[in-house]
Formats: C-alpha cells, structure tokens, sequence
C-alpha cells in the first residue's frame, strides 16, 4: 500500500503522542454496566463509570426502552422540526421541566450537542462570554463557535469575573459554567456568581451534566442544591450518567426555548433522539423520585471512599459529589499505576492532557450507588498499597 504524504504526517502524530505518554487506545467492555464488568476478558470492578445511580442495566429501564420500541420503532429518522417530533420526546421533556423546577425542557441528542447549539445561538459577535477555565470541552468548543469574544477565568474565581465585568461594555453577556467539574468533582460558587449577575445583568448557564442524579432534591442538581432555581437562566443536564440513559435537556423558559428552537443548529439539523431512550430516561427520573435512598446510598458510598483515601489525597473535594480525583502529576506514572490498579482488579481510567490541564494527570475515581461496602473496602486496600509503592 502507497504511503500518502497524509498518511505518513498522522503517523508521525501518533508516534509524537506515544513518545509523550499521550496516545490513547480503546479497552473493550464485555458485559453490562455492573460494578464488576468483563474488560478485555477480565472480570474488574468499574471505578471510571458515570454510572453513579447503577440505573444503565435497571431492568426497568430496559423495559420501558423495549415497550417504546414495539409502539414507536426504533429511530425517529428525522430532525425534531422534519418528522422527527414524537409522543415521547415531549413527555419528556414536560417531565423533565417539572423535575427541574422550570417552565420548561428542550431535548438534544447529547450534552456536547447542547453546549455547541446553545451558547452559539446565544451569544454572537460583539458579545461577552465569561467561561470557568476548567469548564467541559464541549463548553469550550461552543464559545469557540459563536464568535463572541470569550475570557476564560480562573477557575472559580469570583474576584475576577466581577473586574471584567465592571469594565465591559459589550451588548450581551453570558456567564457559563460547569455546576460540579467533571475531573476535579468541585462545586461552581453559583451563590457568589448569583450576587454577581444581579449586580451587573448577564444570562447565567449552567452544566449540571454531573451534578443531575447525584446532588439537590431528589438528584434535581446543584442548582436545587443551592436553592438558586429562579436565577439560573439556563441550566444544561444528560440522561446519560446518573440517569443512565441518553441525550441531555435545557431547562429554561418559553421564550429562550422558542428562540433555540429557531436558532440552535445542533437541533435544527441533527435527528432527534430515538423513542426509547426517551422512554427510559422518563423511566429514570421517576426511579429517582420516588426512591430518595438510591442517593443517600450513594452519598454513603461517596463518603466511604472519600474518607479512607484521603490521608493519601487530601486534594479531594468534601463533599457528597461522587467524581474522586487521584491526582499524580506526570503522565507516565500515571499510566503505569493505571495498569496496576487493572492487574489488580480495579479499572480506574488515568487521565492526561488535554483531558486535564497540563501536570496534573490523575487517576478519576468514580463511585456508584450499587457497588458494595465490601467492594468499596477492598478497593481502598488496593489502592493504598500501590500507591504507597510508587509515591514513596
């Protein structure tokens, strides 16, 4: 086979990774989303799944999907202004509106697919965006499409944002922000940003991606949590991690959901989500408010690990957020504690740039509802000792 030019550049890409401890390869899971999970051939307890509620195997998610399967087929085959507007779509997002407590939901397809349509169509040229500097990739990507002119700020520094702000003078201004950090499993400091926005008049977003299922009443999210409902102007979730579905919504009001219906091009011209996983994420939400001790279980889960760990770690966040960070610094020590832990039973993924920002490559432990104490116990045995081999 000839070479191209192009092929040979992509070659020398991947060896230029490789030679950085940056290249990254697929692992195979061959079972359910269980705590212990076949990888690549392997039985190992999952400790890097967004899975917090154990809900993506819930038999009665998976007979809602089926049930929705006989009555509506399989896909939509359209985009939701097409043909692609179904019964289900709009259940659920009338579900999700009263579950967040706002007028109402708008569905997308996934939570990179709201961020990059959202924040696009809100905020264009000659207008400010205000973005944590830890904020999610898919954040990041839809500041980059709208052209506004974005200052990315120093993580959860309030002090700052309030100095940019007093000086702005742009036509609009949007505020947008992770509720808890997907690689560092801290809280936004929405109370303080709140005084701010009253101060100064901008749109508040908030991506409470990890935060839906996990925090709040009845897993309502961080801003719930916070009891800052009426001064969050959007607020971005996924069924997709303690929900254990798929897709994410935008809770809003009427009239910024007529607007992204009209101006939101990764809805506009995306097919929209298939009946059945709108069947199951209906089905997960009334799970999670009807049983209030699937939480708590994972809190007690949380605080288990949280504690026995933190001697070693004691960067990590105290609080009830289920996203752990082991943080090591250099890639390949990383990587080698990483297939360690494997050896030994426990898949925690390691973590490097641009994942994470550059020196602080880490282990992101990640705790469910469902895996046991006995589980959890032995996981925390594992992993001080070989953390105390290689630290030392």
């Amino acid at each position: 086979m000839r070479i191209t030019p192009y092929l040979n550049y992509f070659s020398e890409e991947l060896k230029k990774l490789k030679r950085l401890n940056l290249e990254r390869r697929l692992r195979l899971i061959e079972s359910a989303q269980n705590p212990e999970i076949i990888l690549d051939g392997r039985k190992v307890i999952i400790l890097c799944s967004n899975n917090y509620l154990g809900l993506a195997n819930s038999r009665y998610l998976k007979k809602a999907a089926i049930d929705a399967i006989k009555t509506f087929g399989i896909g939509s085959c359209a985009s939701r202004l097409i043909s692609g507007n179904m019964t289900l779509h709009e259940e659920l997002e009338e579900r999700v509106a009263n579950f967040k407590r706002k007028q109402c939901t708008l569905i997308f397809n996934s939570g990179y697919h709201a961020n990059t349509g959202i924040i696009p169509a809100i905020a264009n040229e000659g207008d400010l965006i205000l973005s944590d500097e830890l904020n999610h990739a898919s954040i990041i990507d839809g500041c980059r499409l709208s052209r506004a002119e974005t200052i990315v700020y120093p993580h959860k520094d309030v002090n700052f944002i309030e100095n940019i702000l007093k000086k702005s003078r742009h036509k609009k201004r949007l505020l947008v922000t992770d509720g808890i950090f997907s690689m560092d499993g801290d809280i936004a400091p929405l109370s303080e940003i709140v005084q701010l926005k009253n101060k100064y008049d901008f749109l508040l977003i908030v991506d409470e991606a990890h935060a839906t299922g996990v925090i709040g009443k009845d897993g309502r999210g961080v801003v719930d949590y916070l009891n800052l409902n009426d001064s969050v102007d959007i607020i971005m979730g996924t069924f997709g991690k303690a929900l254990g579905s798929y897709g994410a919504y935008v809770a809003t009001n009427r009239v910024i959901k007529k607007y992204l219906i009209n101006k939101a091009r990764s809805l506009i011209f995306s097919t929209s989500l298939p009946p059945s996983l709108c069947a199951s994420a209906i089905k997960a939400i009334e799970i999670v408010e009807k049983n209030p001790g699937l939480i708590k279980k994972l809190h007690k889960n949380v605080a288990l690990i949280k504690n026995n760990l933190r001697s070693l770690f004691p960067r990590i966040p105290d609080n009830e957020v289920p996203i752990i960070p082991l943080i090591i610094g250099e890639e390949e020590k990383t990587m080698k504690i990483c297939e360690r832990l494997l050896k030994n039973g426990l898949f925690i993924q390691g973590l490097r740039p641009p994942s994470v920002p550059q020196g602080t490559s880490r282990l992101r432990l990640t705790v469910m509802a469902t895996h046991t104490e006995g589980q959890l116990k032995m996981v925390t045995s594992v992993i001080e000792k070989i953390f105390e081999t290689y630290i030392s």
